[in-house]
């Protein structure tokens, strides 16, 4: 049998090098691309996002307060209202399924879900690096969706409530 010519090889790598390249990225959206450094993107100010996530069918809102001084996040503040009931959700929600375990449960997870959101990302200072807190995905997602809206504005600079 022939050997192969090792220029054909090198080649052959070369090509599968060059064509991996042009796909690197693609299946990110341009958002969590431009989400992901911090203190080259984002402008300095106060700035709201507010989302049901893919929640369209239920009444709750989720609304992301996020202050950034020197292009890091300083504060956050995330809080959950059922624009039904016109009243927040937190730790006293439960009330409304008083004799459903389950949804009571559901309650105190996504309670303990929507204190910690906030913390993780001062800490991680990257949407893309938050993860749900075990049986809190539903605070999870709505906290994603509405802080993501809210650093959207940060980096056009657009519907801020203050600047510095």
């Amino acid at each position: 049998m022939k050997a192969l010519n090792p220029i054909y090889i090198i080649l052959f790598l070369l090509i599968i090098l060059i064509s991996s390249s042009f796909y690197k990225g693609k299946d990110r959206l341009e958002t969590d691309i431009a989400l992901q450094d911090t203190s080259s993107v984002y402008k300095d100010g106060i700035y709201e996002g507010s989302s049901r996530s893919k929640y369209v069918g239920e009444p709750f809102w989720g609304n992301v307060r996020i202050t950034i001084k020197n292009g890091l996040f300083t504060k956050i503040v995330f809080t959950i209202r059922d624009s039904d009931l016109h009243e927040s959700f937190n730790e006293y929600y439960e009330k409304h399924f008083l004799g459903d375990s389950l949804y009571t449960q559901q309650c105190r997870n996504d309670w303990r879900g929507v204190k910690k959101y906030s913390k993780k990302l001062l800490k991680a200072q990257d949407i893309n690096k938050i993860d749900a807190t075990s049986g809190a995905t539903w605070s999870y997602n709505i906290f994603k969706a509405s802080a993501k809206i809210a650093l959207k504005k940060a980096i056009n600079q657009s519907d801020t409530i203050s600047t510095r």
